[in-house]
């Protein structure tokens, strides 16, 4: 047969399976009567440097699980061991459609960590605190699942309210904090004002708070995170 004859015999797809390490830390007196709070990093970044950002949260008595994203992104220096390298939690082209299915898929990932953790351990409520690409996939997890979510934190990030489709009664219970830094230039801070404006037109628990930084996690972030924990707390 001719290179001009030839054709496709079949098309598919087959898994690829990849571990994703997540690692959970117990502060405080051992007990059960304590929350489950979720770290969610930003776009490369990795579990092992995000907890050392977050470590003035640890000094709340918690759960603490930090959830590594499952998507690596190559070291093209090559400089960095593949243990060091960065990763993000979906992947997105600019299409909104393609957003919400990448959110989705990575949420499940997310459920399925959160019910292997909940078969371990019973804590009295769960908080999610997500940055930057982290805090896309924390808010949308957070309204697509109210039911497994008591707090919402939201840093550099817009919650996507558009996902609700208005069914905004399944929300009514969630406790939302967003944080945005009055200098963000690469997520500019109105978007998310106007989103917790919707959020409070809509009966939810929600306030935004902006501080005196750009949209890198700094420890001014961490300070107004554990101050809102711990009252909450």
């Amino acid at each position: 047969m001719s290179e001009s004859e030839s054709e496709t015999m079949t098309m598919g797809s087959a898994k690829f399976q990849i571990d994703v390490p997540y690692r959970i830390i117990e502060t405080g007196e051992k007990s059960a009567n304590k929350p489950l709070i979720i770290y969610l990093h930003g776009f490369g970044q990795n579990l092992n440097k995000f907890e050392e950002k977050c470590s003035t949260l640890k000094r709340l008595d918690a759960y603490h699980c930090f959830i590594q994203g499952p998507y690596p992104i190559y070291d093209r220096r090559g400089r960095k061991d593949i243990s060091d390298w960065g990763y993000s939690w979906y992947l997105y082209d600019g299409n909104s459609d393609q957003f919400v299915k990448a959110l989705e898929k990575s949420s499940q990932f997310l459920q399925g960590v959160i019910n292997k953790l909940l078969n371990q351990i019973s804590p009295n409520r769960i908080s999610v605190i997500g940055y930057s690409m982290g805090g896309y996939l924390a808010g949308y997890f957070s309204l697509t699942r109210p039911d497994h979510v008591n707090d919402l934190i939201v840093c550099a990030a817009r919650i996507k309210t558009e996902v609700l489709n208005d069914q905004w009664e399944s929300v009514r219970k969630l406790n939302v904090l967003a944080l945005h830094g009055k200098n963000d230039e690469l997520v500019k801070p109105e978007p998310q004002q106007k989103e917790i404006e919707r959020l409070r037109k809509n009966n939810v628990k929600a306030e935004l708070k902006l501080i005196d930084e750009n949209h890198s996690f700094s420890e001014s972030y961490i300070q107004e995170i554990f101050s809102w924990l711990k009252k909450e707390y």
